[in-house]
């Protein structure tokens, strides 16, 4: 963790705007995605952001639907934080950092109606399709959540069907249908230290914020998501001003999906 000499140091430089890897404050470090990264699973993407990596994996599967939506399939999302990728990730049950990592993904592509779940369907009230979104950090150096955010999207944009005969599933074998994508959900997370509000923190100053806002938008500009952290209060001018910078971003972190 961050002594106070060093927080004390980091908010005196944030409030001359200066960032201690040259930064501005709106500005993210390099992104990088590649595609097709697992060849076991049905999709899946690498994302880095600076230092910051992630894997997600997208793995189909055949089930019943649930009774209140007989002619849908269905989503679930894991987070698995590695204690390789953390000094501070542990090995055992599903951290709080964890659930609340897989929850904030579920929720934008949930609420943004990403995918045309309707089209998973097989047979009404009987088979459809779920689609389970597996994810993996594999170095924490800040930023975990729009790193998976943003690596959800492209392993879903990667995802092929696998073979099905009406019996059984080859998962050997991929057909060329896709997921059927409507939206690209993709959240931006503001970040406010002291009086001042940044995206895409590193380590250091991720371990200095105060509060923080993870704005989920899709390409049309509408806000599907938010989700607040950090134990400070937010005011009204502060939510604005970050719902502001994270619509605005997340174009930008848009423009890296094939």
């Amino acid at each position: 963790m961050i002594n106070d000499e060093m927080k004390k140091h980091l908010l005196s430089s944030l409030k001359k705007g200066i960032r201690y890897d040259g930064r501005k404050i709106d500005e993210y470090r390099d992104v990088e995605i590649e595609y097709g990264i697992s060849k076991s699973a049905e999709g899946s993407a690498r994302v880095r952001i600076g230092k910051t990596e992630v894997i997600v994996g997208i793995k189909l599967a055949l089930d019943k639907p649930y009774p209140d939506t007989p002619d849908e399939g269905c989503l679930m999302v894991g987070a698995e934080l590695l204690p390789l990728s953390s000094p501070d990730f542990e090995l055992g049950p599903p951290s709080i950092e964890s659930i609340e990592l897989a929850r904030v993904v579920d929720r934008g592509v949930r609420e943004a109606k990403a995918i045309d779940t309707k089209k998973l369907c097989i047979t009404k009230g009987e088979k459809v399709w779920m689609v389970f979104i597996d994810i993996c950090a594999i170095n924490n150096e800040g930023n975990l959540m729009d790193a998976a955010g943003l690596a959800a999207i492209a392993a879903l944009k990667d995802t092929k069907f696998p073979k099905y005969d009406g019996v059984e599933i080859n998962y050997r074998e991929h057909t060329k249908d896709k997921m059927p994508l409507k939206m690209h959900p993709i959240p931006v997370t503001v970040y406010k230290i002291g009086d001042t509000i940044l995206v895409d923190p590193n380590l250091e100053e991720e371990q200095c914020f105060d509060a923080r806002l993870t704005v989920t938008t899709t390409e049309k500009g509408n806000l599907c998501a938010l989700q607040k952290g950090g134990d400070s209060p937010l005011k009204i001018e502060d939510i604005d001003a970050m719902m502001e910078l994270g619509m605005k971003k997340s174009s930008e972190l848009r423009k890296h999906i094939r």
